[in-house]
């Protein structure tokens, strides 16, 4: 039995706090694969992304790629949410790799301020139900999981153009395909 990780979230772009989450969930032993799943229609953020769903998918392969192979190894941009139409929820998703992924434990991986909101979240008994909630606390959050030293950076930020808290590939990506105004 395996212990498979899920972390979605919009990624719109992916940064380097991202990252810091991903190598502390190897790091402290806490999953053996991971599932990286860009959001496809987030319901509980107030703006739409802004680069497409094959560009936040892009962006996450690129700056996985930078991760060392031990790492990589382990894994997966999985687009399963940008190629479903309508609204993405969490517990569809959850339904899918559970059948992918029948004989193993399921973590769903959750900001601290996600995870403050998770009785909004679509049929989340049942979500409960089917995972255990990795909580990983973020600056300026009240501390509700574990800490991993968490960076302070928000994807906001990252679009105005008042950070570059990326890796040098999707500042790249970015800058090639003009995503962000501030660019």
């Amino acid at each position: 039995m395996s212990r498979v990780g899920i972390y979605g979230g919009t990624f719109d772009p992916i940064h380097l706090g991202h990252l810091r989450v991903i190598t502390s969930l190897f790091e402290k032993d806490l999953i053996d694969q991971l599932l990286v799943v860009p959001a496809g229609q987030p319901l509980l953020r107030k703006n739409a992304p802004i680069a497409t769903g094959a560009q936040r998918r892009k962006m996450c392969e690129l700056a996985i790629s930078t991760l060392p192979t031990e790492f990589q190894n382990k894994i997966e941009v999985n687009p399963i949410e940008i190629l479903r139409e309508g609204p993405s929820y969490a517990i569809d998703t959850v339904h899918a790799i559970c059948a992918t992924y029948p004989e193993d434990s399921i973590f769903l991986v959750v900001g601290s301020d996600a995870f403050a909101n998770l009785s909004q979240w679509h049929r989340v008994e049942e979500l409960l139900d089917l995972v255990s909630i990795i909580c990983i606390d973020r600056p300026g959050y009240p501390s509700q999981g574990i800490d991993i030293q968490a960076l302070d950076i928000e994807a906001t930020t990252i679009r105005e153009g008042r950070s570059a808290d990326v890796t040098e590939n999707v500042a790249t990506f970015i800058r090639e395909n003009a995503l962000y105004d501030n660019q």
